[in-house]
């Protein structure tokens, strides 16, 4: 049966509160996404998932709220690789926002360079087994490989394959961004075996980026609710961020894909920020350095 026959879900908060720390001006939401809406821009027919619409407008009214100044928009599965509602978003941003696509294996030249074009600044290889039925590493490299200059790539996977992903990520030619540090157990603490694996991973390249994001996933969840205020994940990644303050990026991850029986207060999610980066600094990198100098290198003095 088709996911489209499916009831829609909602992941996000209704009425998020207000965050009780300010985010320095310029900072950057480094990973939110958008949904729909449906009748402009269809679900892909293998989608997982069927959410309700979350559009640009909803997206930038809480960047706003949030006191974020600029968005990077990472195509959602359920979009498949048709990224029109990513694009879409990043036309209406008013050049605040930039984003990161889902490619067919087979995009030739001048599909990548209309993506650039679009504000398209990487491309994400998914490695959930939940999310994606095929995930072609020899087809995923022939992709990295044919870049636009000034691309990275972003990979989403779980921390029980990274041994086995090594040898591909070795081999990427680009720039890598981990997406949400490669979902690591923090109940295991700054020192456990994925952190410690994570680590040698960082360590095997310079130019290896990490996402200090989505504690509502990564903490564990309690009596059908997420562990707010999420103590693991902030024990276990502040020490992360304060050996690689360089290559460390933050976001939402709003509307919270497949979050809907575990939703968590986007402002709550901010105020994690001080927590893992204390120093204005570390802040500094975490939000605005960083993320300027991966998506809007152009801006930068």
């Amino acid at each position: 049966m088709s996911v489209q026959s499916n009831k829609r879900i909602v992941s996000w908060h209704a009425s998020p509160s207000k965050p009780r720390f300010t985010p320095p001006p310029g900072a950057v939401d480094a990973h939110c996404h958008v949904f729909g809406p449906m009748a402009q821009f269809p679900f892909g027919p293998k989608a997982k998932y069927l959410p309700e619409d979350a559009g640009p407008e909803l997206l930038f009214a809480l960047r706003d709220q949030l006191g974020f100044s600029r968005n990077v928009i990472v195509q959602a599965s359920c979009h498949g690789t048709d990224n029109a509602a990513t694009l879409d978003a990043i036309a209406k941003s008013n050049g605040t926002a930039r984003g990161v696509a889902v490619v067919d294996p087979a995009i030739g030249e001048e599909e990548l360079a209309a993506l650039h074009e679009g504000g398209i600044r990487a491309v994400r290889f998914n490695f959930l087994k939940r999310l994606v039925d095929d995930a072609p590493k020899d087809r995923f490299l022939d992709v990295a490989r044919r870049l636009p200059g000034g691309w990275h790539v972003v990979i989403y996977f779980e921390a029980d394959i990274l041994e086995e992903l090594r040898p591909f990520m070795d081999a990427i030619p680009v720039p890598i961004v981990i997406d949400h540090m490669g979902r690591p157990d923090v109940t295991q603490g700054p020192d456990g075996v994925d952190m410690k694996a994570l680590r040698l991973l960082l360590d095997s390249r310079a130019d290896i980026w990490f996402k200090a994001a989505c504690p509502d996933r990564l903490d564990p969840i309690v009596e059908g609710k997420g562990s707010d205020p999420w103590d693991a994940f902030a024990q276990a990644v502040a020490p992360l961020v304060a050996d690689y303050p360089a290559r460390a990026l933050w976001g939402t991850d709003w509307p919270h894909p497949n979050m809907e029986k575990a939703i968590p207060d986007d402002g709550h999610l901010v105020d994690m920020i001080p927590r893992i980066a204390p120093t204005d600094g570390l802040q500094r990198k975490l939000l605005i350095d960083n993320p300027m100098r991966l998506y809007w290198p152009d801006e930068l003095p």
